[in-house]
C-alpha cells in the first residue's frame, strides 16, 4: 500500500489566526491535538498551520478552488470577506466568473462560479489549483495512488478514488520557484508501514530527499519531481482524519 495524503500544511506566521479564518470559510472544526483543522465531507486530509516567521514572497503555487455547487458564490465571497479576507488582482479578466481572494496571510484562493462541469461532481473544495509540469502530475499519481482525471495538453488532473478534491497542475510554462512553498503536502505511510521503504519508492518515482534546516525530526523532508517540498511523516501518523456531521 501506498502512503496517504494527511494533511495539507500551510506555512502561517499567525497559525492560530489563519485556522480559524479557514475553519470559518469551510465550516470545518479545530482539532483539539494540534493547530489543525478537520474535514466534515469527503475531503480526506486535514488542514494544518505550522508556524514560520517567513514573510510570504510571490503567488503560491497551490491554491484552493472553491465551488458553489452547495451555496451561491456570493455568499461564500461575502462569508470569506467577513473574515478577513480581500479581494486581488492576478491578472483575471473581466468577463471570468470566477472571484479571487486572498486570506489574512496573502494566500490565494478561487470562489469558482455555479455551473463549472470540470468541478460539477467535487464538494466545496474543488481543487488544488497547482503550477506545475505534467511529469509531476504523473508523479503524484502514483505516489497517493490516484488515478488521472485529466491528462491533455500537458494539463493534468489526479483524484482520490474515494473522491474529494481534484489536484490539477496547469503545465507549461510554470512560474520559477521563489524559495520554500508556503503550502505542501505531508504524507503519512500506510498502518504498520514502513518509512524508509516509502522514502524509497518515492525516490525511484522521481522524488529526493532534501535538507531545509529541519534538524532532527521523525519526518523526512523532500521535494517532487518540480522542486516542490512535501513530508514523509513517521507512522505513527497513519490514521485518516475522520468526516464529522
Amino acid at each position: 500500500m501506498t502512503s496517504h495524503l494527511f494533511a495539507l500544511c500551510f506555512d502561517a506566521n499567525e497559525p492560530v489566526r489563519l485556522a480559524r479564518f479557514w475553519a470559518g470559510v469551510l465550516g470545518w472544526e479545530m482539532a483539539d491535538d494540534e493547530i489543525a483543522i478537520l474535514p466534515n465531507d469527503d475531503t480526506g486530509f486535514r488542514i494544518r498551520f505550522a508556524p514560520t516567521e517567513e514573510p510570504k514572497a510571490g503567488p503560491n503555487q497551490t491554491h484552493f478552488d472553491l465551488t458553489s455547487n452547495l451555496e451561491p458564490q456570493q455568499v461564500i465571497v461575502e462569508r470569506a470577506l467577513g473574515l478577513g479576507a480581500r479581494h486581488i488582482d492576478v491578472g483575471q479578466l473581466p468577463e471570468e466568473g470566477h472571484v479571487v481572494l486572498a486570506d489574512p496571510e496573502g494566500n490565494e484562493f478561487c470562489v469558482i462560479e455555479a455551473g463549472n462541469n470540470f468541478l460539477a461532481d467535487c464538494g466545496f473544495i474543488g481543487a488544488l489549483s497547482s503550477d506545475g509540469t505534467q511529469e509531476v502530475g504523473y508523479f503524484w499519481s502514483k505516489a497517493l495512488d490516484w488515478p488521472l482525471v485529466w491528462d491533455q495538453d500537458e494539463e493534468t488532473a489526479i483524484r482520490s478514488p474515494h473522491g474529494g478534491p481534484k489536484i490539477t497542475w496547469g503545465g507549461p510554462p510554470v512560474s520559477p520557484k521563489l524559495g520554500k512553498n508556503r503550502l505542501h503536502f505531508d504524507l503519512a505511510p500506510p498502518a504498520g508501514g514502513d518509512q524508509q521503504a516509502e522514502v524509497d519508492r518515492l525516490i525511484s518515482l522521481g522524488a529526493k530527499r532534501i535538507d531545509i534546516g529541519q534538524g532532527d525530526v521523525d519526518w523526512v523532508v523532500m521535494a517532487d519531481p518540480d522542486g516542490n517540498e512535501f513530508c514523509v511523516l513517521a507512522p505513527q501518523h497513519s490514521a485518516t482524519p475522520s468526516a464529522k456531521g
